[in-house]
């Protein structure tokens, strides 16, 4: 069953559909690949799917132990490789001042965004250095 669709606009961009809510994504390649930089690009959309999969992992724990995971930020860096372009290293920093978490909770969270299906799908040769403040 289609899931999603995409339709390539021109001048490096596309657009994709998730069918279900309607909702776009626009990309745009970077200005030093050819592109404008006016949008996320396909690699910037494989950071934020690795975030966003290690936060909603961390969330449905949260949400079982009863912690508020609410305020929970992140700052992400991709770092990319030439010969053959290709993202290199992902580093991510989640940061939340004030968990009310155990010990173990918080080591129980920081599995469960290791071990999300984003972080497992990518090939071994991508470096993930995930850090928590929490």
């Amino acid at each position: 069953m289609v899931s999603m669709t995409a339709i390539y606009l021109g001048g490096l961009r596309t657009e994709a559909t998730h069918l279900r809510s309607g909702n776009k994504i626009i990309t745009d390649a970077p200005p030093d690949n050819n592109g404008r930089g006016e949008a996320f690009s396909p690699t910037d959309l494989t950071c934020a799917s690795l975030n966003s999969c290690m936060m909603t992992l961390m969330g449905i724990l949260a949400e079982r132990e009863s912690i508020d995971l609410t305020g929970l930020t992140s700052e992400i860096v991709k770092v990319m490789a030439s010969n053959p372009r290709k993202i290199a290293e992902i580093h991510i920093t989640f940061t939340h001042a004030s968990l009310n978490a155990t010990d173990a909770q918080k080591e129980k969270l920081k599995r469960a965004a290791l071990t999300c299906p984003v972080a497992l799908s990518l090939s071994d040769s991508l470096v993930q250095k995930v850090e928590f403040n929490f």
